[in-house]
């Protein structure tokens, strides 16, 4: 039978609905579990350490030291402590962090609901004693976790155009920024909850970053995927119409089942851009391959029946085999 031009319409708007009928479904569903989400209670402890510190002189050291006895290190002699009371800078870096964090909103804004989305999906979690500090822009440490406390370096928030960053290189320095402390709690408490890789191969590395990436997918849903990965927008989108070629690239060139460890400099470490050794290296992101680790296991959770603390113990091989990824043209 032909097909006419009403047969066509009505096969269109039937389509059309069935689309929509999904996705409302789909949202409706997400729409439960975060009103689910926010009714968890949390309640944490938070000690603005380097408030404390900031207001304190040296004849209040005794006092500090007896209060916090795990931030004065017993290598150190008082007199280090005593010279960084008053240092000039520290005083400067001081300020900016006040500026930035007069108050602890800023801060219980970002970490109540991440903390609600961690306990949804793990309930085992257990809120910890939030403790914040200046660490001399200690970008490497931005955020540490020992057993039930969490320390967040402020200062490495100030902004990612802050004057005191200006001698650090840009990638790194566009992370700085308040709306990056979220994604950086959320990597920390990941890999408290995902099985390392059983082999060294690039494609178990690449998963296991994978898996790190979709725990913020349900533990921050209001944050841009951008951020969650630490790009600018410019670089994801770079990343979005480029995974066709990255894809056919890592494939052609059997990097998937590589142990050459270089490729984790040039693929997943943070970095200026990814190296690829061709023109388009320095238009490229870098940490391209836990990009792709996040559209394998993100492939991987839309196609199978797997719930999220599963996700985390199965290896890398099963999810690949069993995601039946795709990239997208």
């Amino acid at each position: 039978m032909a097909l006419t031009n009403n047969n066509i319409f009505s096969i269109m708007r039937y389509c059309v609905l069935v689309l929509f009928s999904v996705l409302l479904f789909s949202c409706n569903n997400e729409s439960k579990v975060e009103k689910e989400i926010e009714k968890i209670p949390i309640n944490f402890e938070m000690i603005r350490f380097d408030k404390e510190f900031a207001e304190a002189t040296p004849a209040d050291l005794p006092k500090l030291k007896a209060k916090y006895p795990a931030f004065f290190p017993k290598q150190y002699s008082d007199s280090i402590w005593i010279e960084k009371l008053t240092d000039t800078l520290q005083n400067q870096l001081e300020t900016e962090v006040f500026k930035t964090f007069p108050r602890d909103e800023a801060l219980i804004d970002v970490l109540v609901p991440l903390f609600q989305h961690i306990k949804y999906y793990f309930p085992d979690f257990r809120t910890p004693v939030v403790v914040t500090t200046t660490s001399d822009v200690d970008y490497r440490n931005k955020v540490i976790l020992a057993d039930s406390m969490l320390v967040i370096g402020l200062d490495n928030y100030l902004g990612s155009n802050h004057r005191f960053y200006e001698g650090i290189d840009k990638y790194i320095s566009k992370e700085m920024k308040l709306s990056q402390i979220g994604p950086d709690v959320a990597e920390t408490y990941a890999r408290q909850y995902i099985k390392p890789p059983s082999k060294t191969t690039f494609l178990g590395q690449i998963v296991y970053y994978g898996k790190a990436l979709y725990l913020k997918d349900l533990w921050l849903p209001n944050t841009s995927d951008a951020e969650k990965i630490g790009y600018t927008d410019e670089e994801y989108q770079w990343a979005e119409e480029n995974e066709e070629y990255m894809w056919r690239y890592f494939v052609e060139k059997e990097m998937l089942y590589s142990t050459d460890t270089k490729l984790g400099a040039r693929f997943i470490n943070p970095a200026p851009f990814s190296k690829f050794y061709l023109e388009i290296d320095n238009e490229s992101p870098g940490m391209l391959g836990r990009y792709l680790g996040w559209k394998i296991v993100r492939a991987y959770m839309q196609n199978n029946n797997t719930d999220v603390q599963q996700l985390m113990v199965l290896n890398a091989d099963e999810i690949f085999t069993n995601s039946k990824y795709k990239p997208k043209k």
